[in-house]
């Protein structure tokens, strides 16, 4: 009777784990459906069940983070990210997360110091690191790194992106002032760059630029927004502007290393982040990526359809 009684309560037990485990699942399933659809808030309320079932589970904590993040809640982002790094140090998608929280908040520095933890085990990760060293303006640590994946016969065409960038930005430092001045059919355009060379106004740059580009005067438009980027070199505009000319010159690569620079710039801005996309698409559809061509294309045609 005794061996009878211990059997159905581990069974009994058994049978309430089991009901358990399903009910986690299905909170679990819930919230990566709400989040599928932008429902954050709802997500994370699926997630709180899960929780209440189980609090130790490193899933439910990322999933979490993800979605704090994707609510610009980065104090609880970054809160249930570290407890899920505390079960799994070395855990690069968590680490890589991590990094996501940092450089929504624009700290490259914080960013940088975990991007540099994953690349010392995961070398393809290189390309990311060298990226962050040119946002935060780290430009001889990011020629310095690229030299190193050079060496190492890992270059990706991002790399190369990046190296023409470094180039072209020192050859602008190196140019002289008195540049030759290329005469437009718009007017009005020398007087702008006239106060423009007075004062360094963005607002008049800016109108410059989109006069450039209306005309299609592209190798102007392409000079113009890589000088101006000396000056202001957090503005996304000027990273669009300068990889939309990179695009009708043809020149891909180049265009899709600024683009991946600038696009981290654009904050809360639904249509300047779709222009960005649709160009990385023209981008990569000229490179014959077509994978990458589609996927952006999609992800401008999402944001345009929610503005």
């Amino acid at each position: 009777m005794g061996i009878l009684a211990i059997s159905s309560s581990f069974y009994a037990q058994e049978l309430i784990d089991e009901e358990k485990k399903l009910e986690f699942q299905t909170h679990f399933f819930e919230a990566l459906k709400q989040k599928a659809i932008n429902n954050y808030a709802k997500a994370i309320e699926s997630l709180e069940l899960c929780m209440a079932i189980d609090a130790s589970s490193k899933a439910v904590e990322f999933e979490f983070s993800k979605n704090y993040l994707e609510l610009k809640k980065y104090f609880e982002a970054e809160i249930f990210i570290d407890k899920a790094l505390l079960k799994d140090t070395n855990n690069v998608h968590l680490l890589k997360h991590k990094v996501a929280i940092y450089k929504a908040q624009r700290n490259f520095e914080a960013a940088i110091k975990i991007q540099q933890k994953i690349v010392e085990t995961r070398t393809e990760y290189s390309d990311e690191l060298v990226l962050l060293y040119l946002q935060n303006r780290n430009f001889e640590k990011a020629a310095s790194l690229i030299v190193e994946i050079e060496d190492k016969a890992l270059a990706t065409s991002k790399i190369k992106g990046y190296k023409q960038y470094l180039e072209n930005r020192k050859k602008a430092i190196e140019k002289t002032t008195d540049k030759p001045k290329i005469n437009t059919e718009i007017v009005d355009i020398s007087t702008l760059k006239k106060e423009y060379a007075n004062n360094k106004e963005f607002k008049i740059l800016q109108q410059i630029l989109k006069t450039e580009l209306s005309t299609e005067s592209f190798d102007l438009l392409y000079s113009d927004s890589k000088d101006a980027l000396e000056l202001f070199p957090t503005q996304p505009f000027l990273y669009l502007m300068n990889g939309l000319a990179l695009n009708k010159l043809v020149k891909y690569n180049e265009a899709i290393a600024v683009l991946s620079i600038g696009i981290d710039f654009v904050i809360d801005n639904n249509e300047l982040e779709a222009s960005y996309y649709e160009q990385l698409s023209i981008a990569y559809e000229g490179l014959d990526k077509k994978n990458e061509a589609l996927k952006y294309k999609q992800k401008a045609e999402k944001l345009r359809q929610h503005n």
